[in-house]
């Protein structure tokens, strides 16, 4: 499945009698969570590590969550198991839309879930995410599952102590109350050691990074990500820059004109089947007016990101290039650096979700989707 998607879908199992099952949105999130459920005391009954993330499909979620829960199912504890779904705030995945795939194979294995006594708690947030929580609510009441559900009002992992009946659960949030800022108490330092003062500053950044961004600067994005370029016109549009941020796309399997919207207008994005032709040479050999790009975009798959991020670095008038990918082999990282310096390349990434410069350039999905 993870092979032949542009979303992030990863499970490795790691104690198949486990007691503990995570189902976590995000790479980041999944350390966090694995992190969290060791502290606990319960590493050893860790059963899986792995990530849906990237703005599944429906049906693809429900792939997902049905063959972790028959995995689940294969031994049963006297005891019990926990199933934890989280993630943070999604910058763009529809979580009720991967909420209603959670909740197909919810439905497939209620039956199963009851007699493996398996608790369930999630915590979710991000776009549509209390539409989801309120969907899958309903189904875990309509099936007996007693699920209890968390928004951003619940710390990230605060499900996971819950879950493990460290502490008592919190109670679950009002989810007919409109959606609005999360709302959480403040943490005591009465106590705590203060923050040492005197820390080095930052680093200085690279000769070319996004600070050197102009409302002029323009890209290239690799890959058919639609919903991306849409979320960067619509930045470039309210920070009234003249004209989009993406001049063209490349897609190896298909070359067209897709269409945009530019504030109300439509407008047509070309996309070229190679980064030559995207840069200089089309069909008839002309020179394309897109060599004026400077920033490359680059969310192939960590499958062949070494290979395109090179073949972009051949061209002197790209200078910044956004490695989007996840898990890409820390050999072929430090090879794309190598070069990059020597080139003067800025690189941002891999396993980036991009960058803003107010005024001037957003990449990708940085900043989310606007709240429906």
């Amino acid at each position: 499945m993870d092979g032949r998607t542009g979303a992030s879908l990863k499970l490795t199992i790691l104690n198949e009698k486990g007691r503990v099952w995570t189902m976590v949105a995000g790479g980041g999130a999944s350390v966090v969570y694995a992190d969290t459920v060791a502290d606990y005391g319960m590493g050893s009954e860790l059963a899986n590590y792995g990530e849906y993330s990237g703005a599944p499909s429906t049906e693809e979620t429900f792939v997902y969550a049905k063959t972790l829960l028959s995995l689940m199912m294969k031994y049963k504890h006297p005891d019990g198991k926990f199933l934890i779904i989280g993630g943070g705030i999604a910058n763009f995945t529809d979580v009720a839309a991967t909420f209603t795939g959670l909740i197909k194979a919810l439905q497939e294995y209620a039956d199963d879930i009851k007699e493996h006594k398996i608790k369930i708690l999630i915590r979710r947030a991000g776009p549509n995410y209390l539409e989801g929580l309120r969907k899958v609510k309903a189904a875990s009441d309509k099936l007996g599952l007693g699920i209890k559900v968390y928004g951003p009002e619940t710390h990230i992992t605060a499900v996971i102590p819950m879950a493990l009946g460290k502490i008592d659960p919190l109670p679950e949030p009002d989810l007919s109350a409109p959606c609005g800022p999360p709302v959480r108490k403040m943490i005591d330092l009465k106590g705590k050691k203060p923050t040492p003062k005197g820390h080095p500053p930052a680093p200085a950044g690279t000769k070319h990074t996004l600070v050197t961004a102009t409302p002029e600067t323009t890209s290239i994005v690799y890959g058919m990500q639609n919903r991306a370029v849409q979320g960067m016109l619509d930045f470039d549009f309210m920070c009234k820059r003249k004209k989009p941020s993406v001049d063209a796309m490349v897609f190896p399997f298909s070359g067209n004109l897709v269409k945009f919207y530019w504030g109300t207008e439509e407008v047509l994005m070309p996309v070229y089947t190679t980064t030559k032709e995207a840069l200089h040479f089309g069909t008839s050999g002309a020179v394309q007016k897109h060599s004026n790009a400077s920033v490359f975009v680059n969310f192939a798959s960590f499958r062949s990101v070494h290979e395109t991020s090179m073949e972009a670095m051949n061209y002197s008038s790209l200078k910044t290039i956004a490695i989007i990918a996840e898990g890409v082999p820390e050999q072929q990282t430090r090879d794309i650096i190598k070069v990059a310096e020597k080139k003067g390349v800025g690189i941002i990434g891999p396993a980036t979700v991009g960058g803003i410069k107010p005024g001037c350039l957003r990449i990708g999905n940085t900043g989310g989707m606007l709240q429906p």
